[in-house]
């Protein structure tokens, strides 16, 4: 097993061999997700930073990982003695990765990056930010390939049919309104490169990348067929029988390259491309017009139709009672048995897939004791795993994926008596959660436009947060999942309005480094509110049904309208789940969310 430094070393030995001058390694996979399978977690095999978000340079004499504020204090750690320097994105005097290439590489000089590896819209804004430089870029290069030994191969799992009492809208009614998008646009073929647009479509879903519940694959629209990029034997027979009978052909997921390579001169083909690699985009034939913009099954899964939304609904009562019974749980045994970070997250887990239709988490459950909370994307691990004390802050992020739908949800707790502080910086972070949960905007608003509503009370008091408001949630799908977004540090599309039928979550926070973290999350339905002579307006209903930790709130901070907003909140807690919970549990949740 070699170490990282020592991969470090081999990876130089090859950019040498090949005359490489610098590499690019970014943390993703060829359908450039969020969630990768093991065989393409490259940063982590040879960084051992283990966050979602990286881009790596490596030169003769330059090692280094850029990534974002969710993760400077994890990755300062997992980084050490790697022979990588920890770049912190948005921070100065850290330089941007293009700023970086700008200012180190010399004219003429090469860059490797694997073109499966790199998006279209990534590798453009490179080549314009090095222009001068005259830089050859070389897209066919995978140095890695050959140096990770004992590599995890490509997963396996079969596809399952997502029914339409769940999905609400049969496969090929999804198809058809595809399709008639295609038509307005004047469009011959569509390229699908994010799976969750096409286990959306398709009405699938499987188990290739944790947490979500995909099937790796690529698709094109054409007129007459779905052309589906996946490995045969991962379609079982009733349902490859379905998708003959609709016009959906299976063919080797390694063969999309050679099919848009013929895609014939004087057609027009409509792709995205922020998730479209550059190995895809220059397959396709130069006199093929290419017309990029979000994929048409983006903007529709984006508004869930009224059967998703009610099973929403349905799944947050299941999600509220398995949280309340995991806290009721907690209470009772917290300084009488060992619970650590590691072991409660397990606990979570058990109570969710008591639930009906729960088949995991929908991400990697942070379970955060005292100073831990202060990292926005904590994970414990063997190494890190902390027992969880009757005195402290203890934040819980964790979400489920259900066949009816998926759920993110924070609460931060109380062990013990809070500090003034401490109560001072949760409820200021909480005005947040409550203002964007009373929010009313006209059609037509950006989430973004919204997002001061969130910080406001953090920013009079010289506060902030580093990471985004609100992402977009999926059905079934990915927990985090565009376009919609709330604040300019969400991932999403920022020109994207907020539309009924939207999922979105609603998450302020505050963190005190080395102390603890406070962040309420709940998700939030965009709805209709009232029609004015000045247009439509709309508003948020909250979904998420789990208790508020009124031990760490202080009441002088908050305004009438935001009291009576928790009451009533508290108030629809107990009314929706309280009939799911045993006396003991029920008599406990009636004081968690009585009046303050």
């Amino acid at each position: 097993m070699y170490t990282s430094k020592e991969k470090l070393f081999r990876l130089r030995d090859s950019m040498k061999q090949r005359h490489i001058d610098a590499c690019i390694i970014p943390n993703t996979d060829p359908n450039l997700g969020e969630y990768i399978p093991h065989h393409w977690r490259i940063v982590e095999w040879l960084t051992g930073f283990t966050g979602s978000a990286a881009n790596i340079i490596v030169t003769k004499s330059f090692a280094g990982m850029w990534t974002d504020s969710r993760y400077f204090i994890q990755a300062e750690k997992q980084l050490n003695g790697s022979g990588f320097r920890l770049m912190k994105v948005n921070v100065p005097p850290d330089p941007s990765l293009s700023d970086w290439l700008l200012f180190n590489i010399k004219k003429g000089k090469r860059i490797a990056v694997d073109g499966r590896l790199i998006s279209t819209s990534s590798l453009k804004h490179l080549k314009e930010a090095l222009r001068r430089k005259a830089v050859i870029f070389d897209i066919e290069a995978d140095l890695i390939s050959d140096l990770w030994e004992n590599r995890p191969p490509m997963p396996d799992s079969i596809a399952f049919d997502h029914t339409v009492d769940f999905a609400g809208k049969e496969r090929a009614m999804k198809i058809t309104d595809v399709r008639e998008q295609m038509k307005l646009k004047d469009v011959n073929y569509h390229l699908l490169t994010s799976v969750d647009d096409i286990m959306w479509l398709l009405n699938i879903r499987a188990n290739d990348v944790p947490y979500s519940p995909l099937l790796i694959s690529f698709a094109v629209l054409k007129e007459d067929q779905v052309l589906l990029f996946a490995d045969e034997k991962k379609i079982p027979p009733k349902l490859a029988s379905e998708f003959d009978r609709l016009g959906i052909v299976i063919l080797p997921y390694e063969e999309v390259n050679g099919v848009l390579s013929a895609i014939p001169s004087g057609s027009s083909i409509l792709l995205t491309p922020k998730t479209t690699s550059a190995s895809l985009f220059y397959s396709i034939d130069e006199e093929v017009h290419i017309i990029e913009d979000a994929s048409i099954p983006t903007r529709l899964k984006a508004i869930k139709n009224s059967t998703e939304t009610g099973n929403i609904r349905n799944v947050m009562i299941k999600d509220g009672v398995a949280l309340t019974r995991f806290f009721f749980w907690l209470e009772k045994n917290i300084g009488k048995i060992r619970i650590t970070e590691l072991s409660s997250a397990q606990k979570i887990l058990e109570f969710r897939l008591q639930q009906a239709n729960c088949t995991g988490p929908s991400f990697s459950t942070i379970t955060a004791f005292n100073e831990h909370g202060a990292l926005p994307h904590y994970s414990p691990d063997k190494e890190s795993d902390t027992e969880i004390k009757p005195d402290g802050i203890f934040l819980v992020d964790s979400g489920g994926q259900y066949l009816d739908g998926t759920t993110d949800i924070t609460r931060t707790i109380a062990l013990g008596q809070p500090s003034a502080r401490q109560k001072a910086d949760f409820t200021l972070a909480l005005k947040g959660t409550i203002g964007i949960a009373m929010a009313k905007f006209p059609a037509g608003t950006r989430g973004y436009q919204i997002d001061v509503l969130a910080r406001r009370a953090l920013w009079e008091n010289g506060m902030n947060y580093g990471h985004g408001t609100g992402h977009g949630v999926g059905f079934f799908l990915n927990v985090h999942e565009g376009p919609q977004s709330i604040g300019t540090s969400s991932a999403g599309d920022h020109d994207t309005h907020l539309e009924p039928g939207m999922l979105l979550s609603d998450e302020p926070a505050i963190y005190r480094e080395g102390s603890y973290g406070f962040r309420t999350e709940n998700l939030v339905l965009v709805v209709e509110a009232e029609k004015s002579e000045y247009g439509q307006f709309l508003k948020f209903e909250t979904l998420s049904l789990c208790y508020i930790d009124k031990t760490l709130i202080d009441k002088s901070i908050l305004e009438q309208d935001e009291i009576i907003w928790l009451n009533s909140y508290h108030s629809m807690v107990y009314d929706k789940i309280s009939a799911f919970l045993s006396s003991d549990e029920r008599e406990w949740l009636e004081e968690k969310t009585g009046e303050i």
